[in-house]
């Protein structure tokens, strides 16, 4: 599970990313539960939480992120009024997270998740309108709005990824490259 934490989460692990998700597939749930529990004994004291979008019989979708940032981020000019239309209450960030699991049951990756991810809201509304087409860049997302913005940012995590990578492969632990809020 860390070396997929450090793969796929690394930005996030760092603090310049509200969250990460990512295709997790193992051998037994009781060791991917395990393995989850463990994850979160180490994260959520930094503030960063992982969480079971959906369990499939041999994979799962994997949510971690910085409640902080997903807090701040889902109050952002228009994303509430907008995740309202795919059923969302705007109580708590638990019942938001409930409702994206039900989502991920019902469409598979449902497009709204990119706003749990730090999407910026145009991207995500831009996919879901052009069905995924006519973007103006891609890398982590695909970028309907300021595509400069977005670049710069790609590469931002990019190497923070590529030092992450680094750093854990020469026996840094991931309790110490995880930056606390």
């Amino acid at each position: 599970m860390k070396k997929c934490l450090i793969a796929h989460c690394a930005p996030t692990l760092a603090g310049i990313k509200t969250a990460n998700l990512f295709s997790y597939k193992f051998a037994s749930k009781e060791i991917f539960a395990k393995d989850i529990h463990d994850a979160n004994m180490i994260l959520n004291p930094k503030g960063i939480f992982v969480e079971i979008l959906y369990i499939g019989n041999n994979s799962a979708q994997i949510l971690v992120y910085r409640l902080s940032r997903l807090s701040v981020d889902l109050v952002r000019d228009g994303v509430m009024e907008f995740l309202k239309e795919y059923g969302y209450r705007t109580d708590s960030i638990n019942e938001c997270l409930s409702r994206l699991k039900e989502r991920f049951l019902s469409c598979n990756i449902p497009h709204e998740v990119g706003l749990f991810l730090g999407y910026p809201l145009p991207d995500v509304v831009g996919f879901i309108k052009n069905e995924g087409k006519n973007c103006k860049c891609t890398g982590c997302w695909k970028v309907y709005h300021n595509e400069y913005d977005a670049e710069k940012l790609f590469a931002r995590y990019q190497k923070c990824k590529d030092i992450y990578w680094r750093l854990f492969s020469q026996g840094k632990p991931i309790e110490k490259l995880t930056v606390a809020d």
